[in-house]
């Protein structure tokens, strides 16, 4: 018996082959309609399925057309075998057809799952992409046998530490981009750099399609795939979590079983996390309500700030146009000199925040983040600013830095915008290099030194003793001068 199952944009409709008599269309609450040839079996489908009038026909082609106000939904019959479709002219899977998808991959539950629901709704080759960010050799063992298992035909590993931390976390840096006073962007800033890979991975491989775990509430879905339309509009996107009924950790263990999938068998967090080179995140669980103190065991990075060493450390940062190049004399490449900094930063308990933030998708949400070393390496760069970038320029570079990191936050890294912008960053940092010397003491950061070959303060013009240059008799006429203003309003309003 040959079956279809056509799934229309309005409910699950099921249409099946079945021996009716042939002198009545409606028979036992089924709709018939005789096939053209003598050849063709009759099609019928349970009128309470169908809502609205359905007229379904088969050609001489073995096509199958159902039309219901103005949708049409169209199939090649296959006999003996089930095929379910949806959309137009899709024969491969549940919901249409892909030659190859690339697949974000992490190896937990919610992406091992989606590997087999693509085959199975997409009847598509699954690659599976990681990119290596700085989350940590646990996280990358035994991947490949993970994704193999989970019926990916291959997996691709790409470490983008370097990358991530040149291209990207060095740009933010650089523009002073923080988003709401507090975050410095580690999620936002890692997901356009693993989107680059996978549009490149795609090319690599001819994929058609790339897909990831986002959910429908988060930030992170949008910059995934802003990042797909800005360097391969021709992709199409798949976002499983937007279109499939599994609603939960329940729903997806099921769901693995039942298609042989292994399920991973790693802790279960009660936080949900993101961690790269540059941060580590913590939402959910008691993190929900925000009148909940984070508990001491749920940081990971750094040590309680009560716990941190007695004595300080002090730890020099060099710089060159506003970009950090050296620790403690050490000449490092940007994601060494971050690894470094982060082990420096997390023993004395630096780089903690706890903030409510603002979600692109409209709601508010509670984070927690660590981010050591990135804290450390914004204090530098800012502290050296104030040496070498004049008061209009910092007025505008800070002007600019809050839109920048909005940007950044909702996933338009590659807008011309931002790219604009960060041209402007780079000239006005060009004489930003010199270093700072910082002293990390229990959770704080304060500056102890600071100097630049570009330095703009000049002991002799600052200095209280009487100067060459300054004439402090001059500030006379300009402050009468510069408070003309207050001084007409003044006479207005005393009718002077």
């Amino acid at each position: 018996m040959a079956l279809l199952k056509a799934i229309s944009p309005c409910s699950p409709t099921s249409l099946a082959f079945l021996p009716p008599k042939r002198e009545s269309f409606l028979y036992n609450e089924r709709v018939y309609c005789p096939g053209i040839l003598s050849s063709f079996p009759e099609l019928a489908a349970r009128t309470s399925e169908l809502h609205g009038h359905a007229v379904a026909a088969t050609t001489n082609t073995g096509n199958f057309t159902k039309s219901r106000n103005n949708q049409v939904i169209r199939a090649v019959l296959q006999s003996e075998r089930e095929v379910e479709v949806s959309g137009s002219i899709h024969n491969g899977g549940f919901r249409g057809k892909f030659n190859k998808v690339v697949l974000a991959y992490s190896g937990g539950l919610d992406t091992s799952v989606i590997v087999p629901w693509l085959r199975e709704n997409y009847g598509c080759d699954v690659v599976c992409f990681t990119a290596d960010v700085g989350q940590g050799i646990k996280e990358l063992e035994g991947l490949e046998k993970k994704a193999k298992a989970s019926g990916a035909s291959q997996l691709v590993v790409k470490d983008l530490k370097e990358e991530f931390v040149r291209d990207f976390i060095y740009p933010c840096l650089r523009a002073g981009a923080i988003y709401e006073r507090k975050y410095l962007l580690g999620t936002s800033m890692a997901r356009p750099v693993i989107a680059k890979a996978m549009v490149d991975v795609a090319n690599e491989v001819g994929a058609d399609a790339v897909s990831h775990g986002c959910t429908g509430k988060g930030n992170d879905q949008v910059r995934f795939e802003l990042t797909f339309f800005a360097l391969n509009p021709k992709l199409n996107v798949v976002a499983p979590w937007r279109e499939w009924d599994i609603t939960g950790r329940e729903d997806a263990i099921e769901y693995a079983k039942k298609h042989n999938v292994p399920v991973p068998v790693t802790k279960r967090s009660i936080y949900s996390r993101d961690r790269n080179l540059w941060h580590l995140s913590h939402e959910g669980d008691i993190l929900e309500d925000p009148t909940n103190e984070p508990t001491k065991d749920m940081y990971m990075l750094t040590v309680d700030p009560e716990d941190a060493p007695n004595n300080p450390e002090y730890v020099e940062i060099g710089i060159e146009s506003g970009l950090p190049v050296s620790c403690n004399g050490r000449r490092l490449s940007p994601a060494s000199l971050l690894d470094v900094l982060n082990e420096i930063g997390g023993r004395h308990g630096i780089g903690r925040v706890d903030m409510v933030e603002n979600r692109l998708v409209g709601m508010k949400s509670r984070g927690v983040y660590e981010t050591p070393g990135g804290t450390i390496l914004f204090a530098a760069v800012q502290e050296l600013e104030s040496l070498t970038i004049d008061r209009e320029s910092m007025q505008v570079k800070d002007s600019l830095a809050l839109k920048y990191a909005e940007l950044v936050y909702a996933g338009r890294w590659f807008d011309p915008l931002r790219e604009s912008m960060d041209a402007f960053m780079e000239k006005i940092t060009k004489t930003t290099t010199g270093s700072v010397i910082l002293k990390l003491y229990k959770g704080s950061v304060t500056v102890a030194s600071r100097k630049s070959p570009y330095s703009l303060y000049r002991k002799d013009i600052s200095s209280f003793e009487n100067s060459l240059i300054y004439d402090q008799a001059d500030a006379a006429g300009f402050i009468r001068l510069y408070g003309l203003p207050t001084r007409v309003r003044s006479m207005l309003k005393q009718g002077i």
